[in-house]
């Protein structure tokens, strides 16, 4: 924490968090360019209050992301301690691709480099190779087994399966591939 930053009030980490909570609901329905004014409605807050939190769009968007990494990499931690490895490097690369599907609209709203994206991709390349080490070390993956090929594989599959179905059937295709 910078010597100017305070932590946030009650009030306000409770205000911060709803316009997260909403934000990425309307995003995830509407897209990047989805009314500001839908997202401080749907948190119970005036649109003063969701600027003084996010002054831009673009921040708004990285932080519903950030707060989205952050789960997902905590999930994959959790995972770390599971009983069968294989069954928990896939069960999160399923949440990975239900978070790059419904993170399409990121790449509409973030304009330009940012280092945050590049921290974000580290972590969850972080994630997934200890994932991917423990499952070969169990041997429910081969070898070898790259996490950032699997990383790539499940982005590939956020993006082009049709649902949810699909997306399971050509996550388990990976998994018969690598297995």
């Amino acid at each position: 924490m910078s010597p100017v930053e305070r932590p946030m009030r009650a009030d306000a980490r409770r205000n911060y968090d709803a316009l997260l909570a909403a934000a990425a609901e309307v995003f995830g329905e509407l897209g990047a360019q989805a009314p500001l004014d839908e997202i401080a409605r749907r948190a119970g807050v005036g649109n003063a209050t969701m600027y003084r939190h996010f002054p831009t769009r673009e921040e708004l968007l990285l932080a519903v992301y950030d707060d989205e990494v952050r789960a997902l990499c905590a999930d994959g931690r959790r995972r770390l301690t599971a009983e069968a490895p294989g069954d928990a490097l896939f069960a999160w690369l399923e949440a990975f691709v239900a978070h790059a599907a419904s993170k399409r609209f990121l790449a509409a709203g973030v304009h330009g480099p940012d280092t945050r994206l590049d921290r974000w991709h580290r972590a969850m390349h972080d994630t997934a190779a200890a994932l991917v080490e423990r499952a070969a070390a169990a041997g429910a993956v081969r070898p070898g087994t790259d996490a950032w090929d699997l990383l790539v594989l499940a982005n590939g599959i956020a993006l082009a399966a049709t649902d949810d179905t699909q997306a399971r059937r050509l996550l388990a295709a990976v998994r018969h591939g690598v297995g």
